[in-house]
């Protein structure tokens, strides 16, 4: 099962601790067991630990690619919940922020994977520095995770605002993550909703869904194993695949805005590019 052009999506928040990468590792997980070539790369660049919570222990990674040469065919770690990861350093400075030339280079090293991939994941760090505004410029669909505290709901209105207002991006999907039921991440979803409503203009909230607390989402942290496979009956598991579902259906979505407008050359030079 395939597509002729990668669908690119970001996972974001406005603060860290939100469970974000958790969410990303277990949304390449769902897509892969539908039969969908995945890849998920980990853009917390200097502090990337989507190896860590699959218990991997990479021999190369993106600091290789900027710094040592190493070509992305020999970063791009498979695992085997048949996505691959392309995973990023941790603990080191120099990956903090991204040169110009290092951008144009990742988007150079990625025309590799542009016939092997229908879904590739974009797993950025937390709150609005450079790295995560450009990875987030860069893709097709951006899902921002919320969860009910207070300060994850006013720091996810400030990565919302600082993309719209400062790089013309509109279109947001809001998950809501350790909900204690559906009215509860309901009620999250419209706090940001009117916030953003009120206060900008054009901007679009769609609902995605979203993860019930689940003793099982812990335990599979500490087991290092998506919690999909630790716990394929658990309501975190049914929520997840519902929310993969859901992301199949932006196949042919053209309501696409932002500046940079991808990875790929291949919309690149249809015109999608603007800046």
């Amino acid at each position: 099962m395939s597509y002729n052009t990668p669908a690119v999506f970001s996972v974001s928040s406005g603060k860290g601790g939100v469970g974000k990468t958790n969410i990303s590792v277990n949304l390449a997980y769902a897509l892969s067991k539908k039969g969908y070539r995945t890849v998920l790369l980990d853009a917390d660049l200097g502090l990337g630990n989507v190896d860590v919570l699959l218990g991997l222990a990479p021999h190369y990674n993106l600091f290789h690619l900027f710094f040592k040469s190493v070509g992305l065919e020999k970063i791009l770690l498979d695992t085997k919940y048949d996505f691959r990861i392309l995973p990023a350093a941790s603990g080191v400075s120099e990956m903090l922020t991204l040169s110009s030339g290092q951008k144009l280079e990742l988007l150079e090293a990625m025309d590799v994977l542009e016939d092997e991939v229908d879904f590739f994941l974009v797993d950025t760090g937390a709150g609005i520095n450079e790295n995560v505004l450009y990875f987030n410029m860069a893709v097709q669909n951006r899902i921002v995770v919320v969860t009910p505290e207070p300060t994850s709901l006013t720091d996810a209105y400030a990565l919302i605002k600082v993309l719209h207002v400062q790089h013309g991006v509109h279109h947001f999907k809001i998950l809501v993550n350790f909900a204690k039921d559906d009215k509860e991440a309901k009620q999250v979803f419209s706090k940001l909703y009117t916030a953003c409503d009120y206060f900008l203009n054009e901007v679009s909230l769609d609902w995605l869904g979203y993860i019930p607390t689940d003793d099982s989402v812990a335990q599979a942290v500490v087991n290092q194993v998506p919690f999909c496979e630790y716990a394929p009956n658990s309501a975190a598991t049914e929520n997840i695949d519902r929310i993969s579902e859901n992301i199949l259906s932006w196949q042919g979505d053209e309501q696409l805005d932002g500046n940079i407008k991808f990875f790929w050359k291949k919309l690149l030079f249809r015109g999608e590019y603007s800046g």
